[in-house]
Order: structure tokens, then sequence, then C-alpha cells
């Protein structure tokens, strides 16, 4: 009973239709669906399966049939769409903050220099299409932003692999809105 509720659930992601927002465009030729707004343009190309219907400013997903995995590619491929509409509308944002005495980001260029403690400071290139900044007032947070929901969340996952958050003191690189469980020392754990 539950597999069947949650196959009806994903069905209807992609039974809904996507309004584009005013000042994007989408056009669907051999196989490859572009879209275009104010921040800049993507592309995709999606299972060919699947029918995509452009009326207007409304994007229609349909599926060939009831199978699972033709289920599951249109919910899908409707999400993608989705967001790839609201990337080159709005666009996409990922914070990342640093704790740690003496740790910090320092954009240089096209490159991110990470201070985390390490004996080396870290070099990270900064993938086309993504724009990193510091905060204004608060320099020890980093703004991961672009068009594409995929890549600003794969940047901002990777420069918090290089120093995720410890449980001790929370010294590490951690999302702005992360909540990282703490633990008590060994010397607060005698006195208890």
């Amino acid at each position: 009973m539950r597999n069947l509720l949650t196959l009806n659930l994903m069905s209807r992601v992609g039974k809904q239709p996507i309004t584009l927002p005013s000042g994007v465009t989408a056009t669907y030729e051999n196989g490859i669906l572009t879209i275009k707004g104010s921040k800049g343009e993507l592309q995709m190309s999606p299972n060919p399966e699947m029918k995509i219907i452009i009326e207007e400013s409304i994007i229609t997903v349909k599926r060939p049939g009831d199978s699972r995995e033709h289920k599951s590619l249109h919910g899908l491929t409707r999400s993608l769409i989705s967001n790839m509409a609201t990337g080159v509308s709005e666009g996409f944002i990922k914070k990342l903050e640093v704790n740690g005495v003496g740790y910090r980001f320092q954009i240089q260029g096209k490159k991110l220099n990470l201070s985390l403690g390490y004996s080396h400071p870290i070099e990270y290139e900064i993938p086309e299409g993504i724009e990193l900044k510091t905060d204004e007032e608060k320099k020890n947070i980093l703004i991961v932003s672009g068009i594409d929901k995929q890549l600003v969340g794969q940047t901002a996952a990777e420069i918090r692999s290089f120093r995720k958050p410890e449980p001790y003191k929370g010294k590490g690189v951690k999302y702005l809105d992360e909540h990282i469980h703490r633990k008590a020392g060994k010397t607060a754990a005698k006195t208890a």
C-alpha cells in the first residue's frame, strides 16, 4: 500500500504544468530544451520518451505510459525543467559559514583560498557559471550563487568537504542553516 502511495505522489509532481516567470522563454528543438532568462541560458536534453509541450509561457511534460520508470522520469523531468526556469530568472544561493581560529575564505580571481587549520592553504578552482563572494558584514560567511541548482549545490558541498564541522567545538565549514549536534568533551563528561 505504501509503495502505491509514493508512486502516485511521484506522478503528481510530473502532472503539474510549469508556468514560466515573465522574461523567460523556452524552446524545444532536436531533443534539446533551451530556457533563457535575465540571468542566463540553460540547456538540457530530457529523456526522449518524455513529451515536452510548450504553449506560450506554460510547459507541460507528458509520459508515454504508467510504468514505474516512466512515472519516476515524469516527475524528475518536470522538476529539472522547473529548476532551470527558476535558475535563469532568480538564480540559486547556498551560504557557507567557517568557524575556527584563523579559519577564513579568501577569493583571488578565479580561485578560492581556504585557510582551514592545515599546514598548507587549500586552493579551490571556481567552476564556470559559479559566483563566490564573502558577506559584507560577516567575513566568515561565503555566498555561492549561480543559475544551475545542481552545480551550486555541488560546489557548496565540495567546499564544505575540505573541513567538515566537528561535533566538539564546531570548527570547520558548515551550511549557514545547518545544525551541528554538539558532543560534550572528556573534561565535561568527568565533571558530570
